[in-house]
């Protein structure tokens, strides 16, 4: 579907030009391709409608420009848009114009229709693995989503994109094997337990982490033979200072013997 949005050329360019824009009620966009970029505003209301209709981001616009050279209307896409994250308003918009004789490829949304898979009736869990399909077609060929149906999925079964049926004119980018949609077993509760409980015993027996003591790096050539000199010379000056350290207390205890020996003989000449 295509949708008609007026724009206008705008020249001043910044952050203060943009909020100027705002508070006046418009929005800064820039227009790219064909060879040409082109600055201009939009109506915030339009674009929000736009974006929150069912063809959303892959919807065709066709843009008229006030004050542009070429007076035709140009067709484009979005490419991006920023959001205010605290009101949700739109604060800049990116398009990319598009020739309607070219494919081009583009993110269409996947959209599962049939109601609840059978498989999610009797317990099992919903896996909606791929939200967005890439595709390649011409602009007009563009489709609103990708409807899968998932309603008859048991336990165990899934949807991969080889066994889609794409539109006339559409072809599918991605890999064939990928899973779109599919149907997982529940989990027991022993198992859960016993999950849980194994990755208790696991982080429990996990050896205490020594922060701060890393691991040399082994070193090499000169750095080595320096290293040994260093530690051999350490170890030699260690071993000089304990000789010097024993050498007193060997000559004390030898003086200390000779004044015993010295009093023994006055004692003896005393007697006599």
């Amino acid at each position: 579907m295509k949708y008609d949005m007026a724009a206008e050329v705008r020249g001043q360019v910044g952050k203060g030009a943009a909020r100027q824009l705002r508070r006046n009620g418009k929005i800064p966009a820039v227009l790219y391709g064909q060879g040409e970029c082109l600055l201009l505003t939009l109506n915030p209301e339009t674009v929000t409608k736009v974006l929150h209709s069912r063809g959303g981001s892959t919807a065709l616009i066709s843009l008229s420009i006030a004050g542009a050279t070429s007076k035709a209307a140009r067709t484009a896409l979005f490419r991006d848009y920023q959001v205010d994250p605290v009101t949700g308003g739109i604060l800049h918009v990116d398009l990319f114009e598009v020739s309607m004789n070219k494919a081009i490829r583009i993110k269409v949304p996947v959209s599962l229709v049939g109601g609840v898979p059978a498989g999610v009736k009797e317990g099992g869990v919903l896996h909606h693995n791929l939200r967005e399909l890439h595709v390649e077609c011409l602009p007009a060929a563009i489709p609103d989503s990708i409807e899968v149906d998932a309603s008859s999925l048991q336990i165990g079964q899934g949807i991969h994109v080889k066994e889609l049926t794409p539109k006339e004119g559409v072809k599918f980018m991605d890999e064939s094997d990928q899973m779109v949609v599919s149907v997982a077993a529940p989990m027991s509760e022993a198992k859960l337990e016993a999950l849980l409980t194994s990755s208790a015993v696991t982080e429990a027996g996990k050896e205490p982490e020594v922060i701060g003591k890393g691991k040399e790096e082994p070193l090499e050539g000169e750095e080595a033979v320096e290293k040994g000199a260093a530690v051999a010379e350490k170890g030699a000056a260690t071993a000089a200072k304990g000789a010097a350290a024993a050498e007193p207390k060997a000559a004390d205890k030898k003086e200390g013997k000779e004044p015993k020996a010295e009093k023994k003989e006055a004692k003896e000449e005393k007697k006599k």
